[in-house]
């Protein structure tokens, strides 16, 4: 049995409880990350047998890593150079898989399941992300609070680990309750109605599209949810802005930029960074000005941003890419998660904004407004959508449009995106190119959907686990071969669009 495992949590687990969320935020911003990233460094390839193999291989004395300049050097690590490479023991610290004490599952790009690996003391740097939301947004430190947890709960890393990070919160003396029926709409009805009355407000916490199909399934079954002063915490799916006022509208939210938030998280390392008051100020006045928009974010469409911590997760880029370094059960370093984004200091925000006529602060009051640098996250580089926080693959659809009953009628090309209607609740496009002399008509539709569905519900766990059932047969669309918009000859296919995370057109007046 490990011997210092009890006095490495009891250490960590003090630290948590009597470190205040200002003194967390105030070491960060008066502490050179780049400084401490480099004693991380030198840490993981001293006790890490993964690592140590892996600057090997690349000819790398971690001795000659003296300055940052020197770590900007250093390769890149990545699921396919690094993790899948090496035994689950080896990536961990010392070499010892007992050093953890919990499994998460995630898929890759290709659906096939990574396991993730940490120690229960992994948990309190994310449980700060948690204190930041709940505290500055929420006044959860004042207000008795019951946190509903509506992430799907099993083996993947989103209903345990918010459960967990919650009950940290508990401990360390937040008046929270967490109650966690997943993703069962029914029993959230059940507990919210029966216990919302003893808490003073209820936070929901899920998949953007999850919860607003629960609050909408509740309306139409005549709950009023104005009445539990009800706050929203998210993670897994950009959303836009003119998302979050319709939801917030229908729970009587007062205030927009206060009363809900989005983490940005990943199975690797959990959350990354999150919402504040003041990143949601911004977002919606970029949402109103989408010309602002691209000229700092590069593209038209608006991207997650939140704010982070570097002495917790730290940001590098490269090519439009995002690359993080961050202590954990697993350590990474220059870790390459391909999602496409970008980093802003605190100060190039402000004096974009100001230059802009806008002041952020000056709309918000004191509560939320940390000096912390920005993260903007447009989503995974690779050909996949997330869809109620799960990852659909092309793999999965190719499979479902390969059967018997539909193949020869389908080149096997198509295109897939999660669209809204006209209500705001989304569903799953996908537009598939017929064979040459080959019509469209309703029968081939829904054959076509049948078939892609059983292939998802067979080959995704996620997908069968997360989409709640009225909204997993997919939409189809035929398209003739060639067609100009989806299928132009002579360029390369891409099977997927973001249509779902693109900004709001703005407004005319």
């Amino acid at each position: 049995m490990p011997k210092n495992q009890p006095q490495r949590l009891i250490a960590a687990f003090q630290s948590f409880l009597d470190t205040s969320l200002e003194a967390t935020i105030e070491k960060s911003l008066h502490t050179d990350p780049k400084a401490e990233i480099l004693k991380l460094f030198h840490y993981v390839a001293a006790t890490v047998p993964a690592y140590q193999h892996f600057l090997q291989e690349h000819h790398i004395d971690p001795a000659a890593i003296e300055t940052f300049a020197d770590f900007q050097k250093l390769p890149l690590t990545t699921k396919k150079n690094y993790l899948q490479g090496n035994s689950l023991s080896d990536l961990c610290r010392h070499g010892k898989i007992e050093s953890c004490d919990f499994v998460a599952v995630s898929s890759g790009s290709t659906g096939k399941p990574s396991f993730w690996l940490r120690f229960l003391s992994d948990e309190y740097a994310i449980a700060t992300r948690f204190e930041q939301i709940f505290r500055d947004s929420f006044q959860a430190d004042q207000r008795r609070t019951l946190a509903v947890v509506g992430f799907t709960l099993g083996t993947w890393v989103g209903g345990m680990y918010t459960a967990n990070c919650c009950r940290h919160l508990a401990a360390k003396g937040y008046p929270l309750t967490v109650v966690t029926p997943g993703n069962n709409k029914t029993e959230i009805f059940r507990v919210v109605q029966e216990l919302a009355a003893y808490f003073d407000q209820v936070v929901l916490l899920g998949y953007p599209p999850f919860l607003k199909d629960a609050i909408d399934t509740g309306n139409a079954q005549g709950i009023d949810w104005r009445p539990y002063r009800v706050k929203l915490v998210m993670a897994g799916e950009v959303f836009s802005e003119e998302w979050r006022s319709i939801v917030g509208e229908v729970l009587g939210s007062t205030n927009f930029c206060y009363d809900s938030a989005s983490l940005y998280g990943t199975a690797d390392a959990g959350v990354l960074g999150n919402e504040t008051p003041l990143s949601i100020c911004i977002r919606r006045f970029f949402s109103q000005h989408p010309d602002a928009a691209r000229e700092l974010f590069g593209e038209s469409r608006l991207p997650t941003l939140v704010q982070y911590d570097p002495l917790s997760r730290f940001f590098e880029t490269h090519e439009g890419t995002l690359l993080f370094s961050g202590d954990n059960g697993i350590p990474l370093l220059r870790y390459h998660i391909s999602d496409d984004g970008g980093i802003i200091s605190y100060q190039q925000m402000l004096e974009f904004l100001h230059a802009k006529g806008f002041d952020p602060v000056a709309e918000l009051d004191s509560r939320g407004v940390h000096q912390l640098p920005f993260v903007y996250v447009f989503g995974r580089s690779h050909f996949t959508v997330s869809y109620f926080g799960a990852n659909i693959y092309p793999e999965n659809v190719s499979v479902g449009l390969e059967q018997a009953e539909v193949r020869d009628w389908l080149t096997g090309k198509f295109v897939m995106e999660v669209k809204q209607d006209s209500k705001q609740n989304p569903f799953l496009s996908i537009v598939v190119e017929l064979a040459p002399d080959i019509e469209e008509d309703e029968e081939k539709k829904n054959a076509i959907a049948v078939s892609i569905l059983e292939q998802l519900l067979r080959l995704n766990s996620e997908f069968a686990n997360y989409v709640p059932p009225e909204y997993q047969q997919p939409q189809i669309t035929l398209k003739l071969m060639g067609d100009p918009e989806y299928f132009p000859l002579g360029v390369k296919h891409r099977y997927t669009r973001k249509g779902f995370i693109d900004a709001p057109r703005p407004r005319r007046t």
